[in-house]
């Protein structure tokens, strides 16, 4: 069968620069309708130097984890040309001198778009072990005035953990926003014209120090609100961005269900790292009905369920010990909270964002609508959940209308 002539050019762009060693990298995306695993989202691919030599390197991108395989230049090549069209419908392919984007339709048709580049990159790192570009610089002015940093960039005492938490959460974020379809890759070609403002909430922002990041992140892609209920905070925030020409980004007062919020109109994206208990619930409520297509929460606190938590019989005797009932409340609220956020039309992904030494409170829950709400099935299957842990009641669900008990 006689390939498509973009398809054909496309890869002998690629064969020419992996056998020059001028390929910085290359990006795989819009998974296919037939695409064999449809938790695939994206695949990167970047030169690297190993022990035995050169290899291309490849992260698969699912939905809840990645996967990286290590592959020969030639083998690569092969396994690149098994994926265009059969898994993966877009391509695109970096040089220092040109970008050249594949773009395939399901019955094969192709098109083939090569832009050269204005200024030529730096010369790609071929390290295994490479550093990561910081997607927040320390010495950010704003990290200053927020007592993070000093003005070398370095962390202030005490503050190494805050600072490493800020850079994994803009890194968690960026890879989010793309999985949500709301910005796109930072490797991908530039759109026609320029995408639409995002509207970000960031509820029971504190100190800040995560809405600013997300407002660095985006710059003026993106209209930034962080709500907090303590007047010194927003006072503070708000002078820091005044100070600082942040003019995306503000900070009002309030309670994250206080019906005065709804003034922030719709949104694109909402934010509650670390609200205490119900907050937590409260946060996510607040973003499914106001449309958030991306909604992003690390819990704390989780009280709620720990008065109804009825060990079965099996854990009885475990759970009588405080630490292990107080850590089963937690896993039981966060599960729930999951779950109730596919009933809602979100597909969610939870994980660890940070290592336990920087801070305990490092579960973070990540819904994207996707689907539509209300499915039966989901709501019976959250429901024997609760039930096996004699759990009736939960925050979020009567937010929803969702009955726990049948």
């Amino acid at each position: 069968m006689t390939l498509p002539p973009a398809r054909d050019r496309f890869l002998a762009l690629l064969q020419s620069a992996v056998s020059d060693g001028t390929l910085v990298k290359l990006t795989l995306g819009k998974p296919a309708p037939t695409a064999s695993d449809d938790t695939l989202r994206n695949i990167f691919v970047r030169p690297v130097t190993l022990r035995g030599g050169p290899h291309l390197t490849f992260v698969y991108r699912h939905a809840t984890r990645d996967v990286t395989k290590n592959h020969l230049p030639a083998d690569a090549l092969g396994v690149i040309e098994a994926l265009l069209g059969r898994e993966m419908l877009d391509a695109h392919a970096f040089t220092p001198a040109q970008t050249a984007q594949l773009e395939l339709t399901p019955d094969g048709a192709g098109r083939l778009r090569v832009k050269l580049a204005s200024a030529a990159p730096a010369a790609p790192s071929a390290q295994h072990d490479r550093e990561k570009l910081r997607l927040v610089a320390p010495t950010s002015p704003w990290l200053q005035d927020l007592g993070v940093t000093n003005s070398a960039g370095q962390p202030r005492e005490g503050k190494a953990s805050k600072l490493r938490q800020i850079e994994k959460f803009a890194e968690i974020l960026q890879h989010l926003l793309v999985e949500a379809g709301l910005t796109s890759s930072p490797g991908d070609a530039p759109e026609a014209s320029p995408p639409p403002t995002l509207r970000v909430a960031d509820m029971g922002s504190g100190k800040g120090y995560l809405t600013f990041a997300t407002a660095a992140l985006l710059g003026d892609r993106a209209t930034v609100t962080g709500v907090e209920a303590r007047a010194d905070l927003v006072a503070l925030c708000n002078q820091v961005a005044t100070t600082r020409n942040l003019p995306h980004l503000r900070f009002v007062q309030g309670e994250i269900n206080q019906a005065g919020l709804d003034a922030l109109g719709s949104l694109d994206v909402l934010l509650a790292l670390h609200a205490c208990d119900t907050a937590t619930d409260d946060a996510l409520a607040r973003g499914i009905s106001l449309g958030a297509r991306l909604l992003i929460v690390s819990p704390c606190c989780q009280k709620e369920v720990s008065p109804q938590l009825r060990a079965p019989a099996v854990l009885a005797d475990a759970l009588r010990h405080g630490i292990f009932h107080e850590r089963q409340a937690e896993f039981v609220t966060d599960a729930l909270r999951a779950q109730l956020l596919e009933w809602a039309g979100y597909r969610t992904k939870v994980f660890e964002f940070i290592a336990t030494e920087h801070t305990a409170r490092n579960v973070m829950i990540a819904g994207i609508r996707d689907h539509a709400p209300g499915q039966p099935a989901t709501l019976e299957r959250l429901r024997a959940f609760a039930g096996f842990y004699g759990v009736r009641t939960q925050r979020l669900a009567a937010h929803l209308g969702a009955t726990l008990a049948p």
